[in-house]
């Protein structure tokens, strides 16, 4: 429905990278690459921990609690980021000698997100000396308090915007808060939690604790498998940092030293470990983790990451297949009831409000997100998708934006001016969740759009596709494609390649009901080269033909151990 524009990106390429072309020289200069050391990502190249406000205070906390048998719960949260979280506090204090440690996840249908009271009651029935959240507690107010009124300490590790109170907790480990001196602001949940234990491990050494214990202390650089997952799944910013994070866990993925967990969801995923992507963890492993607490139980997710057997992972990861399977019938139903009420809204481009809200008596509450992202890419607008959760009364909700609109930042203007509407929200610029009375969603939506027309006023709502250029002849080769697979990791902030071009349309046929596969062949060349268009019927009457303009990236098609070279069509003119 939006405006496409394809667009060059602007560059000034000022350094030579050795064994790269020009053109990914370019690529790099137009992400901010200016030296080489900025693609280096060997491990000593990691920011140190001692940069997070109160790491120090976090890892003798928890060397105090090791070190004391103490009793530990981890609460988690009920996405891929949350699962690799929790997961990773568990493997690492195992490795540390700890022997009294579980975890819980909220059930996100009964208890909702984060430290609530309630779930710090259902952990107050295993007595634990210590709760430590992961990926969730910056906004737990009241459920800090009520697991201090227990007598519980509480560690919290979050990477969450925090709001205008802090919990009380004993100590809190965010790259978010004030006055942090962590350059980088971008770390996932999972990332969090990795350097809250990079901390612990050097104070129990300090404390000659695994030397007294005929422990070997463990190489952390083993748990980097789940850092990469949760990172990449989480969406967030890859910055160099992070691209450390992820390009380590990746290497280690490919050399075959996932934990068994990993390993099974990318065969279950018909992914290929030995030439792994970030691209595989983004749509087959993360998603098929993240179905279980979107339709029913992340424990799911998370008992298989933790699987001690190759078996005992498999049963696990074909249980997640199975509830992607689910979830991708609930989202497509749900998808096509939103279509509906985004086309009764707005005819046309002209019509089309500046944010989407919509809601659903018959939708289900894990889904929304995933809904409100793909009406978001179809109408670059952004959405916020409700559905009734199971507290009587009350709806949930999960907003996706686009660049330039801080979606927190909206809620929390709208919160200000209308104290009491919403129940409570949380997030990122890019996407945010809150709960709302159903009998306030008249006046949610009325002041949702008033503040959206404030922040978006003279906005050009023109979809702008930015291309790293065209390619020459001898450019649309394995060799380039492969190049460009061994930069990575690709991902949010920094994005994998586009190009564009002009081609003739060879052959086009229709695979899986709405797919374009298609025969081009580059008006700078005679080969032909296969490509596939995603969803092009979704969007075009017929199937494209004579010659066209193409944005698309570069990709390596392997089946049946063959490889060729085949364009991944981002839009066609």
């Amino acid at each position: 429905m939006s405006v496409v524009k394809i667009k060059h990106r602007v560059f000034e390429k000022n350094f030579e990278v050795a064994d790269l072309s020009d053109t990914l020289a370019t690529v790099l200069a137009n992400r901010g690459i200016t030296h080489t050391q900025q693609i280096d990502y060997a491990l000593n190249r990691l920011l140190p921990p001692n940069g997070l406000s109160n790491i120090n205070n976090a890892a003798d906390l928890l060397a105090e609690a090791i070190t004391a048998d103490a009793g530990i719960v981890i609460v988690g949260d009920f996405d891929a980021d949350g699962a690799t979280s929790c997961a990773l506090a568990i493997r690492c204090l195992k490795a540390f000698g700890a022997t009294n440690v579980s975890y819980l996840v909220p059930n996100r249908f009964e208890y909702g997100y984060g430290l609530s009271p309630e779930i710090v009651g259902v952990a107050a029935m295993r007595q634990p000396d210590l709760i430590i959240t992961v990926d969730n507690g910056i906004s737990s107010v009241n459920g800090v308090h009520a697991a201090q009124q227990l007598g519980m300490s509480v560690l919290i590790t979050d990477h969450h915007l925090p709001g205008d109170e802090l919990p009380t907790a004993d100590v809190i480990v965010n790259p978010n808060l004030a006055n942090d001196r962590f350059t980088s602001k971008n770390l996932a949940g999972v990332g969090v939690i990795f350097y809250v234990m990079l901390a612990t491990r050097a104070a129990l050494r300090e404390l000659n604790w695994f030397q007294q214990s005929n422990m070997q202390e463990p190489n952390m650089s083993q748990f980097l498998d789940l850092v990469a997952l949760g990172t990449v799944a989480d969406v967030v910013p890859l910055d160099q940092n992070n691209r450390i994070l992820v390009q380590q866990g990746m290497q280690r993925i490919r050399q075959g030293h996932a934990c068994f967990g990993i390993q099974a969801l990318l065969t279950v995923g018909k992914r290929n470990s030995s030439r792994l992507s970030s691209s595989d963890l983004g749509f087959a492993v993360g998603p098929r983790l993240n179905a279980a607490g979107r339709l029913d139980d992340m424990s799911v997710g998370i008992e298989c990451l933790l699987a001690d057997s190759e078996d005992k992972a498999m049963a696990l990861a074909l249980q997640l297949d199975e509830l992607n399977r689910e979830r991708r019938e609930v989202e497509q139903s749900m998808q096509q009831d939103a279509l509906a009420i985004v086309e009764k809204i707005a005819v046309d481009e002209s019509e089309q409000p500046d944010i989407y809200i919509l809601h659903d008596d018959a939708w289900h509450q894990g889904v929304v997100g995933l809904v409100a992202s793909r009406i978001k890419e179809r109408t670059n607008r952004p959405v916020l998708a409700l559905a009734p959760s199971d507290a009587e009364g009350e709806y949930k909700g999960s907003a996706r934006s686009i660049e330039g609109i801080h979606i927190r930042d909206l809620l929390a203007r709208v919160d200000a001016l209308h104290p009491n509407l919403i129940t409570k929200f949380g997030g990122h610029a890019m996407a945010a969740g809150l709960s709302i009375a159903e009998k306030n969603l008249s006046k949610l939506k009325t002041a949702l759009a008033s503040v959206t027309q404030e922040m978006t006023k003279g906005r050009d709502w023109s979809q702008v596709l930015l291309s790293d250029g065209e390619l020459s002849h001898d450019e649309f080769s394995m060799e380039f494609a492969e190049q460009i697979r061994q930069i990575s990791p690709w991902g949010q902030g920094f994005p994998e390649p586009i190009f564009d071009g002009m081609f003739e349309v060879i052959d086009a046929r229709v695979v899986g009901d709405t797919h374009a596969k298609l025969k081009l062949r580059p008006l700078v060349s005679n080969q032909h080269i296969d490509a596939i268009c995603f969803g092009y019927l979704n969007n075009h009457d017929a199937l494209p033909q004579g010659e066209i303009r193409a944005a698309y990236r570069l990709d390596v098609n392997e089946f049946r151990e063959r490889k060729n070279l085949q364009l991944m069509i981002q839009y066609i003119e």
